[in-house]
């Protein structure tokens, strides 16, 4: 796979300034996978927590390319980005082996993702003076991985885990976490009819530069300092974390079914999230099913 690296392409001065390594591309398949590669190949050396400059939060790299022609989802679904209107950045960051692979905690990793990529988005939206159109028109996550606005889907989220290097030790790992966001892009250039662009929601926002810079300066502060008290107390945070996810979570409270890998579904309401960040889907019948991993759907 041949890359042209360009540092200054997309510039992102904010993030620069913030970030602990930034990898600028023109193009690439996927962030995700380009991320991995250089890990794998010792070129993107991911800093651990003492290396980093700031003892409240986690040194993060960034991935960021003008075009994805391969973007990655979840269960094999493809992310389908437009230079220039679309943002596809990966955010790197190294964390102990035993957090990343505990299945009682981990997955509150992809839940810190959205949340901080919510936070991101409101904070450029508040920092440069736009505004929502109306009251109905605010940012949700959409369990497991999607960012929504008004019932749309404004973006995604691919977490991936990637072993290190073995001259970097076995204690930690890399997490990437992929963001796609689709920030200007022309309504008849949205993907599906269920898709929908950040500049449809909100009057006053900046040009699609400046705002992927300000989201991503903003998303590595905060993925950063998030994943540093994860890390440090995960028990307590995954308490703090679902409390959190109610006042933001999508599905909340909806009749959702949800699809599986195998091809089987289930029906229910939404009732919220679980110790482990699975989706408690309660059915007709009153029960409670915990929802590991699916593509969740409203009805």
């Amino acid at each position: 796979m041949m890359l042209a690296l360009q540092t200054t392409t997309p510039q992102l001065p904010k993030t620069e300034a913030i970030a602990d390594r930034i990898v600028s591309v023109a193009e690439t398949d996927s962030t995700n996978a380009l991320a991995a590669q250089m890990i794998a190949d010792g070129s993107l050396v991911v800093p651990s927590a003492a290396a980093g400059p700031d003892a409240g939060r986690l040194p993060v790299a960034v991935v960021v390319a003008d075009r994805q022609v391969a973007g990655r989802g979840r269960n094999g679904h493809t992310w389908i980005s437009q230079p220039g209107c679309c943002s596809t950045i990966s955010y790197v960051v190294r964390i102990p082996r035993a957090v990343a692979l505990d299945p009682s905690v981990n997955g509150w990793l992809q839940m810190i993702a959205g949340l901080a990529t919510v936070d991101a988005l409101n904070g450029m939206i508040e920092e440069s003076g736009a505004s929502m159109v109306d009251a109905e028109h605010f940012l949700e996550l959409k369990w497991p991985n999607d960012v929504f606005c008004h019932g749309l889907k404004l973006g995604g989220l691919l977490s991936e885990v990637v072993m290190l290097p073995a001259s970097e030790g076995i204690d930690d790992v890399a997490l990437v976490f992929g963001v796609g966001l689709n920030l200007a892009l022309d309504p008849s250039r949205l993907p599906t009819a269920k898709s929908t662009s950040l500049q449809l929601h909100a009057t006053g926002l900046p040009s699609f530069d400046v705002m992927q810079d300000a989201v991503a300066a903003r998303e590595v502060e905060g993925l950063g300092r998030r994943l540093a008290r994860f890390v440090a107390d995960p028990q307590g945070q995954a308490e703090l974390l679902r409390s959190e996810m109610k006042a933001i979570c999508w599905a909340r409270g909806r009749e959702v079914e949800a699809h599986f890998t195998d091809g089987s579904t289930l029906t229910g309401k939404a009732i919220g999230l679980d110790d482990e960040a699975s989706l408690v889907l309660r059915t007709s019948d009153g029960v409670d099913h915990m929802v590991h991993t699916a593509d969740v759907g409203v009805l």
